[in-house]
């Protein structure tokens, strides 16, 4: 049980029933045009799941969020941490602001689409202010950046290569879960949503 960020395939976005999310679909589809932007119908098949391979995203969320409340607070305006931490819904399309939808999502009566262009731009601004070791996971295919962070990967890299980024584990986790749920959505063309 928890919270998921995962990647969702053609066949669930365009689905109907329980795991579909054909209504957000539609409903995305239809503000888009209405704001004179492209449809979202490019959207890549689910693949099987292969370590590494960066064709699948799914991380957990588990520490407490409170350190990048903070992180948000002392780096970001109000209107970004609202724009990084309100979505429930990512898509690889620049919007100037979020569609919000009157669709149920997993945690919300509503949900709330934006895009990874600029959650990428926000989640970067984090990840330079607690300078994000590269050794970070980059491929999250199966909960690999949860287990870097919890699994010791993480504290063990703290010890010899101390920074921002190692003074609150659980706050550099979340930087670097932002900034990798927006990179997986520009590079697979993928929508990322929690469950």
């Amino acid at each position: 049980m928890g919270v998921y960020l995962v990647d969702v395939g053609a066949e669930e976005w365009f689905g109907e029933g329980e795991e579909g999310r054909a209504e957000i679909a539609a409903g995305l589809n239809r503000e888009l045009e209405r704001r004179g932007l492209p449809r979202y119908d490019s959207i890549p098949a689910s693949v099987d799941f292969v370590r590494g391979s960066g064709q699948s995203f799914e991380e957990k969320l588990v520490p407490p969020m409170d350190g990048l409340m903070a992180l948000c607070e002392a780096h970001l305006s109000k209107a970004e941490t609202e724009t990084l931490l309100g979505w429930t819904v990512l898509v690889p399309v620049s919007l100037d602001e979020e569609i919000e939808l009157p669709v149920e999502s997993a945690y919300s009566d509503d949900t709330v689409i934006a895009g990874a262009p600029q959650i990428l731009a926000i989640a970067e601004k984090l990840a330079s202010a607690v300078e994000l070791p590269p050794e970070v996971p980059e491929m999250c295919d199966n909960l690999d950046l949860t287990m870097w962070f919890l699994d010791g990967a993480a504290e063990k890299l703290s010890a010899t290569a101390p920074g921002p980024w190692s003074e609150d584990l659980d706050t550099s986790f979340y930087v670097a879960l932002y900034l990798r749920a927006a990179q997986h959505s520009l590079r697979r063309g993928c929508p990322i949503t929690y469950c």
